[in-house]
């Protein structure tokens, strides 16, 4: 795991991210960096909570079927954008590089991390969609506590 981390390309993806991340802020930083950490429910928080949260077996075979699915589908979006990003590494290897070309990779790659943001929302909201209104609360309530 250590030595992913440390390829060229997932250095580079880090670097690319945080200077988008960091570009799209602008110069105000808003007060809440994820607005959507409110409103939403990690798997791991279900998991932990759920006897506080009273989870019924049905809920947690529900969430179980739900957690195998999208792991297949974040191993299989996470090859494709390892695969992208080598393409766009390539390219900037080159001594000159074709700015179309790099800028269609980069369409690739941004392609990609979309997708993954956009599985990982959809998992979110069938979580929290198979949980109560109280289950809610519940939840959110713990997670105010622990802050």
């Amino acid at each position: 795991m250590l030595n992913k981390l440390r390829s060229p390309a997932a250095s580079f993806l880090i670097l690319f991210s945080s200077f988008l991340f960091a570009a799209s802020l602008g110069a105000q930083q808003p007060p809440n960096p994820d607005p959507l950490n409110d409103l939403l429910f990690p798997p791991e928080l279900v998991m932990e909570n759920q006897s506080a949260i009273s989870l019924s077996d049905a809920q947690k075979n529900y969430l179980r079927a739900e957690l195998l699915k999208a792991q297949t589908r974040f191993t299989e979006l996470q090859w494709q954008l390892q695969s992208d990003m080598e393409g766009l590494t390539g390219l900037l290897k080159q001594p000159k590089a074709d700015e179309a070309q790099v800028l269609a990779q980069l369409d690739k790659v941004l392609a990609s991390e979309r997708d993954i943001k956009r599985a990982q929302i959809a998992l979110l909201v069938r979580i929290k969609n198979n949980l109560t209104e109280e289950q809610q609360h519940r939840l959110q309530a713990r997670r105010a506590e622990s802050k």
